[in-house]
């Protein structure tokens, strides 16, 4: 088995064309949602595949731009249920590129933000697979966006960290430290941990009058909104009836929504 810097090595060296009738893996990155937000790039890799394994949260928008002859699998992820395990997903990625065929993995977002990207690529290059990153617009910046709020502001925010609602075992979150941060923070993939990531940040100093909004569907025709603070937050988006997949943005930004996209009108009907 390859070293990590051997592994690093070998995926810069894979990002080049590689000669006719050999098979390669695209590690494709969908966007956030709104197919105008998909890069030139995804979508020539897109028509151009054999084999499409896509993911739950890429827009059906997306999906109509593969191919009728494309083979096309569903192997989407939902919190609590994998139609099929991520072990299976390496194995078929293997197997469809060493039978010559261009293999795209579409996700959403980007792959190598909490997309599971690097572990895919380093199997690949493992298994002597050629692989190629496809960036995408990730759902951190460009949800935030939609709504009106920058991550980042010179007067609000100079840093910004990103973080996964739902965390894989054994690495668990420092909130201490994450709770003492001056900048902007969002968490993805956090709706059903929503609770307990506020309660957490809260028991560790954060402010609980600490501007917040979660954004769910963002970028879609059917985003929702909902601006508070880590003091009412999990109730207005209880309220709202929230559902995944969603943005959670705390911080000072968060003032900018009312002035940037006024007309984007909080939905919750919870008043504190």
């Amino acid at each position: 088995m390859q070293k990590p810097s051997q592994r690093a090595s070998a995926l810069s060296r894979h990002v080049n064309p590689t000669p006719s009738g050999r098979g390669k893996v695209f590690l494709v990155g969908a966007g956030p949602g709104d197919p105008g937000l998909l890069t030139r790039k995804a979508e020539r890799v897109i028509r151009d595949a054999d084999v499409v394994l896509y993911d739950k949260l890429v827009d059906e928008r997306i999906i109509a731009l593969v191919p009728h002859e494309t083979e096309l699998l569903d192997v989407g992820k939902d919190p609590d249920r994998h139609k099929v395990p991520q072990h299976k997903i390496n194995d078929l990625l293997v197997s469809y590129a060493r039978q010559g065929k261009r293999v795209v993995r579409l996700k959403g977002g980007d792959p190598f933000v909490f997309g599971r990207g690097g572990e895919e690529a380093e199997e690949l290059i493992t298994h002597g697979v050629d692989v190629e990153v496809v960036p995408g617009i990730s759902s951190a910046v460009a949800v935030p966006a939609y709504a009106g709020i920058p991550v980042t502001h010179r007067d609000y925010a100079s840093s910004v960290t990103i973080i996964t609602g739902h965390e894989a075992a054994g690495n668990q979150l420092q909130w201490d430290v994450l709770a003492q941060l001056d900048g902007t923070l969002v968490v993805l993939m956090g709706v059903g941990t929503l609770a307990e990531n506020v309660k957490n940040l809260v028991a560790y100093g954060k402010d609980a009058q600490t501007p917040a909004a979660i954004i769910a569907q963002g970028t879609t025709p059917h985003q929702k909104v909902v601006v508070g603070t880590l003091s009412d937050i999990v109730l207005k988006a209880k309220d709202a009836d929230l559902k995944a997949p969603a943005v959670l943005i705390i911080g000072d930004v968060v003032k900018l929504k009312h002035t940037l996209q006024p007309s984007d009108e909080d939905i919750s009907n919870h008043s504190t």
